[in-house]
């Protein structure tokens, strides 16, 4: 199935697609919410991973692979 529209009504489409399967799918509700779950619990470790171990310019090995000036 392909729906031939593009940029912000895709987005669009794809939201009402959603909105139509959580109500028309009582279980597809708990599969959104566990994966909405994992996404912010994943998202969040990142973030504090990134936020107390910073990466540092001496940690960068190559930091010109192509040798380009």
């Amino acid at each position: 199935m392909v729906i031939p529209v593009r940029g912000t009504m895709a987005l669009v489409v794809a939201a009402i697609i959603v909105a139509a399967t959580l109500i028309w799918l009582p279980a597809y509700r708990l599969f959104l919410g566990i994966s909405f779950g994992v996404g912010i619990v994943v998202a969040l470790g990142l973030y504090l991973w990134h936020r107390f171990r910073p990466i540092r310019e001496q940690d960068v090995e190559n930091k010109r692979p192509l040798g380009l000036q």
